[in-house]
């Protein structure tokens, strides 16, 4: 009897007073500005160097090695026509390892806070425990989904980018839905009205 209480009196977005919508809401924006962001980065420093080398400007080469400015991206250079170094680092001290585990814990942190935030609002929505379970647990696996395409695309083959596809697409389309419906609960018309006897909009 306690839980079911529990899960009745646990306040809704629509419920929140308005400071903590607004507060919610800029959240949830700049969230999304700094998504957009991370998109973009995926699509320049990611995707297009797999298929073509000359990216726009700013991409730079993280490779220990030099290649063409015009030449084809890594998904199709030949292992063994790309020059070597003369003299190679050990593994732990290439450039590749220390940027890719350099972005990685960056990447790791700055994701992580960011859908927990995101997980905290969803926790708030009006949607079945089921559901909002999944919609906290999804960007995390496609966090570590995008993660690792970025190792196996490194190390093992440069087909790995494609992983880029499922794991950002998890993590943005929760994002998606989770800003739509965080928006239209605590902006709709219908939240306007709703009353609630454990509410803290006082």
């Amino acid at each position: 009897m306690k839980a079911a209480n529990s899960l009745t009196t646990w306040p809704r977005l629509k419920h929140f007073p308005v400071p903590a919508k607004v507060l919610v809401t800029a959240v949830l924006c700049s969230i999304a500005i700094g998504l957009m962001g991370a998109i973009g980065q995926i699509l320049l420093h990611d995707i297009l160097p797999t298929f073509y080398k000359s990216s726009p400007a700013g991409h730079i080469n993280h490779s220990a090695t030099k290649v063409p400015v015009d030449s084809r991206g890594d998904l199709f250079a030949d292992s063994a026509s790309r020059p070597q170094a003369q003299q190679p680092k050990p593994f732990y001290e290439s450039d590749q390892f220390v940027w890719t585990l350099k972005w990685t814990h960056i990447h790791l942190f700055g994701m992580n806070m960011i859908f927990i935030f995101v997980g905290v609002i969803t926790a708030f929505s009006d949607l079945s425990s089921r559901t909002k379970s999944w919609l906290i647990a999804l960007p995390f696996i496609g966090i570590l989904i995008d993660i690792a395409g970025v190792w196996l695309k490194g190390y093992v083959s440069p087909r790995f980018f494609w992983l880029h596809i499922p794991g950002g697409g998890l993590f943005g389309v929760v994002f998606i839905f989770v800003f739509a419906r965080a928006l239209y609960e605590m902006w709709g018309s219908s939240s306007k009205k709703a009353s609630h006897p454990d509410s803290f909009n006082q």
